[in-house]
């Protein structure tokens, strides 16, 4: 009688390139630059467009390391299994733990912020139903399966795309009627003499490199898609391209709409109050509406990237694989940890300030990217992975720089996101200390071919 074998869990290869577009460009948000917008503006002196066009090619550069990594690790796992299998497991932890702290708070931040939104429109809502709302809505769809997912992703970017097209076209009639057709085509939101200040557009280019987080979240499922080794890299680089380019004309046209940024209403809220100056209160409705639309949208992308990064890290066995590791029989999702982000998403909700958690955003997501454009420098540079040879600029240059702009986000976070940060790196040191008998054990990796 032949011994029984244990099947490795795996994920079916579903997607196409432009699912994974598309679930890249509603992770990140096409309405990402809109939150940015008003306080932007503000740090850098009127100069928000500069701010984006500049965070763009810093996340481009990462980009471009993530998609390199996932062409030689087509397995879920995101900078987990980058880190550990392009340096070293025990680096990759932290790295993977780091990322799991973004990943799981991105579902509650949309929870807490698309909450605030609807109480906009819906003023006697409880903020505990909308909050039920959002992260029960988010995690029944994830449980669905991916292609609910990829779909849902494609209905919601559709509406985005009609409010924002139309505060284009509505942006360029409101301009073109008051300054004329040359009013459209203005070197002021790019410099001014006398106003143009490096080191206040250095620091507001940090803030607006917001705009861009989770587009990482195209590598968590380098295993649902056909083709990892090319379509990875492409998704995560047209991600980054697409946000900059689309986000830096909504930015351009509402600065020209509004040039004095001296006299917003309200930064939290400028890119609404301007939809309500070149569109009326119907464009201004829609656009708060948008904002609802867009964070279930990138709670979908985010909460099922988290459920897939721990489900990676279960399959490794770094934490417990019969809880984190197992897939649904039928609809093939790991529905343990999708149920799991959902219930910690709405609890955190209640408990988590808005502030805090933004800031906590950035130092999971920014400590992973650092550690992602080591890997790259550390595996093609060092260790020669490329048949074709090494390249400085592909295998040194661009991580390196990569790595320099993450590092000086990073180290520009508020005190109290890096204390809290911290402490998470603490409690991962003892779980990764439990798992290894303080560090006298390896963490086993799986062979990378057999998800493939």
């Amino acid at each position: 009688m032949s011994a029984p074998t244990t099947e490795i869990p795996r994920l079916r290869r579903v997607l196409t390139l432009w699912d994974l577009i598309f679930y890249g460009i509603v992770a990140v948000t096409p309405s990402a630059p809109a939150t940015v917008y008003g306080l932007a503006e503000v740090k850098s002196g009127g100069y928000v467009v500069v701010t984006i066009l500049a965070a763009m090619v810093a996340m481009v550069l990462t980009a471009i390391s993530y998609g390199r990594m996932a062409a030689l690790y087509p397995s879920a796992g995101s900078a987990y299994t980058y880190v550990s299998r392009g340096i070293h497991p025990y680096p990759g932890f932290v790295a993977g733990w780091a990322m799991l702290l973004d990943y799981m708070l991105i579902p509650l931040f949309c929870t807490l912020y698309g909450t605030l939104s609807l109480q906009r429109a819906l003023p006697g809502l409880p903020f505990i139903v909308g909050a039920v709302f959002f992260s029960g809505g988010i995690t029944i769809l994830n449980l669905r399966g991916i292609r609910s997912t990829a779909l849902a992703n494609q209905a919601l970017l559709a509406f985005m795309g009609i409010v924002l097209l139309s505060f284009i076209v509505l942006a360029i009639r409101y301009i073109a009627i008051r300054h004329g057709v040359l009013g459209l085509f203005s070197i002021q939101p790019f410099y001014r003499p006398g106003t143009f200040h490096v080191r206040a557009i250095a620091s507001a280019t940090s803030f607006a490199a917001l705009t861009y987080l989770g587009f990482d979240a195209v590598t968590t499922m380098a295993e649902d898609v056909k083709n990892p080794r090319r379509n990875v890299l492409l998704a995560a680089v047209s991600t980054c391209l697409f946000t900059g380019v689309f986000g830096g004309l909504l930015v351009y046209l509402a600065h020209l709409a509004w040039p004095n940024y001296s006299t917003f209403t309200n930064v939290d809220t400028a890119f609404i109050d301007v939809t309500g100056r070149v569109g009326g209160v119907a464009l201004l409705k829609a656009t708060a509406l948008l904002l609802v639309v867009a964070n279930i949208g990138a709670g979908l992308t985010s909460q099922v990237g988290a459920a897939r990064l721990l489900f990676g890290m279960g399959r490794e066995n770094v934490i417990p694989a019969r809880y984190f590791a197992r897939l649904h029989p039928i609809r093939n999702t790991p529905h343990i940890n999708i149920i799991l982000l959902g219930v910690l998403g709405f609890i955190g909700a209640q408990v988590i300030s808005y502030e805090l958690a933004a800031e906590l955003l950035n130092f999971g997501a920014f400590l992973g990217f650092m550690g992602v454009n080591l890997a790259v420098i550390w595996k093609f540079w060092f260790q020669k992975a490329d048949a074709r040879g090494r390249n400085f600029l592909l295998d040194f240059g661009v991580p390196a720089l990569g790595f320099l702009f993450c590092t000086v986000i990073w180290i520009g976070l508020g005190n109290p996101a890096k204390i809290a940060g911290c402490l998470w790196l603490v409690v991962g040191f003892f779980v990764l200390a439990a798992h290894t008998g303080w560090f006298r054990r390896p963490i086993v990796m799986s062979d990378p071919s057999i998800y493939e």
